[in-house]
């Protein structure tokens, strides 16, 4: 029998495209490029598939190793993802760059596309997929998530200035619910001890 399960592989990638939402982060792209001027699409889409496939296999004895517990990290991602969430609504600056020549790495593939939800939505769908049909639905994921780095440009434009303030906003909000719902899942298990 085929490890290999394309319904597992549509369920997962579908769970896996809610998550990263890379759509909902088209304003985060578009405003982080004119911040630093060019965005490597490439880089930032091979890390976070990078991150993602390793997490998958080592994450959580990776977490236990250095004394961090999955919530821990769902809560730290969740603060990041707020931050970045104000930084939308309210026009104001928090995350300034050491080199903003570019932005690839942070905060494009971790922790915007490789986020704590996304790791920690992999190692939830790890206890009931198959290993092969994950792989297979970051790499889906991942040409996704290159296609919309690689049209941001052309999705700012036929969005314009106007269209693009508002869907700022709006994403900014509904990125704050998903930093709130991800912050709320995951606290109170810091404090089951």
């Amino acid at each position: 029998m085929s490890l290999l399960d394309f319904k597992e592989i549509f369920t997962a990638t579908m769970i896996l495209f809610a998550v990263i939402d890379i759509v909902g982060s088209i304003p985060i792209i578009i405003e982080l490029r004119s911040k630093v001027g060019h965005i490597q699409s490439e880089k930032a889409s091979i890390v976070s598939a990078i991150i993602m496939i390793a997490f998958l296999f080592v994450g959580e004895r990776m977490l236990t190793l250095i004394g961090i517990d999955v919530n821990s990290f769902a809560v730290a991602g969740s603060l990041v993802i707020f931050f970045l969430a104000l930084e939308m609504i309210l026009g104001i600056q928090l995350y300034k760059d050491e080199s903003p020549d570019t932005a690839s790495i942070v905060p494009l593939a971790f922790p915007l596309i490789a986020g704590a939800g996304t790791l920690t939505t992999l190692l939830a769908i790890r206890a009931e997929y198959e290993t092969i049909n994950i792989v297979a639905a970051i790499l889906i994921n991942t040409i996704f998530v290159y296609a919309v780095l690689k049209s941001s440009k052309k999705i700012e434009k036929v969005l314009g200035k106007g269209g693009l303030g508002v869907i700022r906003k709006i994403f900014g909000v509904v990125l704050l619910a998903i930093a709130v719902k991800l912050f709320a899942a995951n606290v109170l298990g810091l404090f089951q001890y």
